[in-house]
């Protein structure tokens, strides 16, 4: 990959002759948030992704390959670009050769990560606050923790506190929700039922998106640990999906490798995205 700059003044993005037009760029940088402070990412980034885009679509267009567009969901159907990138990574890059006997290790080494749905019978009772606003959260956070002091003293406190305190309708029912399984409820919340014994109260306001919550966990039946029969088939999609990824970054890097590009430094995102797929 050569990269062109020989004067101070801008140099336009090409590749291989082709002009990425800034008006593309400025459209492209919306998809790609820059981190505080650094304003000019957001355009590098997007002047990368286009850049790459061409790559593809001229390896596809010296391939001769006709755009076959599908559709993706009812009534949404794929670009002729879309297409064109798609039909040649299919043709470009081999199926993957799955090893059953390795997804049989990665199986064994951790059953416990492939159970089913676990059940929880719990209670909670919440102080809400919206996730971008720290003021109301760390009040929120006081609430709570001046509750889950009244909990630990009395536990039998804990549907008179939940009608009291809590912003969940089910305070209407003491802060029962009834039956929960595994995916019920946020991450945050399930892993602290994960976490916690049975018969208890959070040792302190748990936090999610809505707020804080004190939970009580009156019982919990473990997922049991599924058969290998049954986690091959996801087994098999992810180490597919995994072998794809890394195929179709090799190479993309390949053709980027070989074209002749201006305007743009791709050799050090190059070079971040090989290491991190390391």
């Amino acid at each position: 990959m050569r990269v062109l700059d020989r004067t101070n003044a801008p140099v336009p993005v090409t590749v291989n002759g082709i002009v990425i037009a800034p008006e593309a760029i400025a459209a492209e940088a919306q998809n790609h948030p820059a981190p505080k402070g650094k304003p000019a990412w957001a355009w590098k980034a997007a002047a990368r992704a286009l850049v790459l885009r061409e790559v593809l679509l001229q390896e596809a267009r010296a391939r001769r390959i006709a755009p076959a567009p599908v559709e993706l969901a009812e009534g949404q159907w794929e670009t002729e670009e879309e297409a064109l990138i798609r039909q040649l990574l299919e043709s470009a890059i081999p199926p993957a050769v799955i090893d059953e006997d390795e997804l049989r290790a990665i199986y064994d080494d951790a059953p416990d990560r492939f159970r089913g749905p676990s059940l929880f019978e719990a209670a909670h009772i919440l102080f809400p606050a919206a996730p971008d606003d720290a003021e109301g959260r760390a009040a929120a956070r006081s609430r709570a923790e001046t509750v889950l002091i009244e909990l630990h003293s009395d536990p039998r406190r804990f549907a008179a506190l939940a009608a009291e305190h809590s912003a969940c309708p089910s305070r209407a029912n003491g802060g029962m929700l009834g039956q929960l399984a595994s995916g019920d409820t946020v991450p945050e919340f399930e892993a602290a039922l994960c976490s916690m014994d049975e018969a208890s109260i959070s040792g302190t306001p748990v936090e999610s998106r809505y707020g804080f919550h004190l939970i009580r966990l009156d019982a919990r039946v473990r997922g049991e640990v599924l058969p290998f029969t049954t986690v091959l088939p996801h087994l098999r999609q992810a180490q597919e999906k995994a072998d794809w990824v890394r195929a179709s970054r090799a190479y993309v890097e390949e053709l980027a490798a070989q074209a002749e590009v201006t305007g743009i430094d791709l050799a050090d995102h190059l070079a971040k995205e090989a290491r991190l797929s390391a």
